[in-house]
């Protein structure tokens, strides 16, 4: 019987994480009946009850399976590192917030069965704000036209993998992995599944605009090179229309020495201008440095502070073992 993994990452969810596992296990256990299972929750240091209420589904369900992080890891590493901590034949990533509706789960495994080793879904329409919804899909757009490498656009790391792809995720040891982008870049044949997102029912989503902030810069100095290029072109431009621009002012001063006042404006304009593109371009410039300085310190993606039901299956494998031998 082939085992599905359904892995969660959850932050300040005690209003969705007892809805969600109850939604999941009934679905396979109707639905889904062919299907060993398992769902992974990993809480990135939640500050209400989610905790609390993860340890009383734990103990209900032996099924259900929950990782504490001793801090909050942030919205990348700790959902790729719970995807690492899986153990079925497929893993397949939800957030616990049902906009990722659990009806893509029988599509997404279907698909699987069909022979797609990375099954994703991809938000057609959204009940989000609307303004919001436009700046992501321009966001997606420019970071497309960016990159070297193929970005797909509203993909939100929902989807499945199967077990070959998440053995290629353990070997690459990225201490600040972008999901979405390691996907497009590994190539394997994929299916989408459309899907409209709804709006999110209980509780507050935990995105503000530092981290759409750091997902947009993580996108940006993973996989692209223009930001740097652009630098170097642009200061090259300015650099010339400067040394055109002195060259004339020289020109008409010494062919109008006294009826050419050249003043102080052009000179502060000048100042203001360059000294702006120089400060953008220092702090674009030490966005790469700082993904450089993350990647080559190799810290731990999580540090876990505790583990519940992950004994279960090496207990179920060693009374297994014992088993065959008598």
């Amino acid at each position: 019987m082939k085992k599905v993994s359904i892995l969660i990452p959850c932050y300040n969810e005690e209003l969705n994480v007892v809805p969600m596992s109850e939604a999941i296990t009934n679905l396979f256990e109707t639905q889904l009946t062919q299907y060993d299972w398992e769902l992974v929750f990993i809480d990135n240091d939640s500050q209400d009850k989610t905790r609390v209420l993860l340890r009383q589904i734990c103990e209900k369900n032996k099924h259900i399976k929950a990782i504490f992080n001793v801090r909050n890891f942030g919205q990348f590493n700790s959902p790729y590192y719970g995807i690492l901590q899986t153990t079925g034949d497929c893993t397949i990533s939800m957030v616990c917030d049902f906009q990722d509706p659990i009806e893509l789960i029988p599509q997404y495994l279907k698909e699987w069965e069909n022979g797609y080793k990375i099954v994703i879904g991809i938000k057609t329409k959204s009940k989000e704000n609307k303004l919001m919804r436009l700046v992501r899909t321009a966001y997606y757009k420019l970071i497309k036209s960016m990159s070297d490498v193929e970005q797909i656009e509203h993909f939100t790391g929902s989807g499945l993998y199967d077990k070959d792809f998440v053995n290629v995720l353990r070997d690459l040891h990225d201490p600040t992995p972008f999901l979405r982008g390691i996907v497009a870049e590994m190539g394997w044949k994929r299916k989408t599944i459309p899907y409209e997102q709804p709006k999110r029912e209980r509780g507050k989503t935990s995105n503000n605009f530092y981290r759409l902030y750091d997902a947009a810069m993580l996108s940006i100095t993973s996989y692209t090179k223009v930001g740097l290029r652009l630098a170097t072109i642009f200061g090259a431009i300015l650099a010339c229309l400067s040394l055109l621009v002195g060259f004339l002012y020289f020109i008409l001063k010494l062919l109008r020495w006294y009826d050419f006042p050249a003043g102080n404006i052009p000179i502060l304009l000048a100042v203001i201008i360059f000294g702006s593109v120089q400060i953008f371009f220092i702090g674009f410039l030490g966005e790469y440095i700082l993904s450089i300085n993350s990647r080559i310190m190799k810290r731990p993606l999580v540090i876990e502070e505790e583990r519940l039901n992950f004994d279960v299956d090496e207990k179920s494998d060693a009374e297994k073992e014992g088993e065959e031998k008598k």
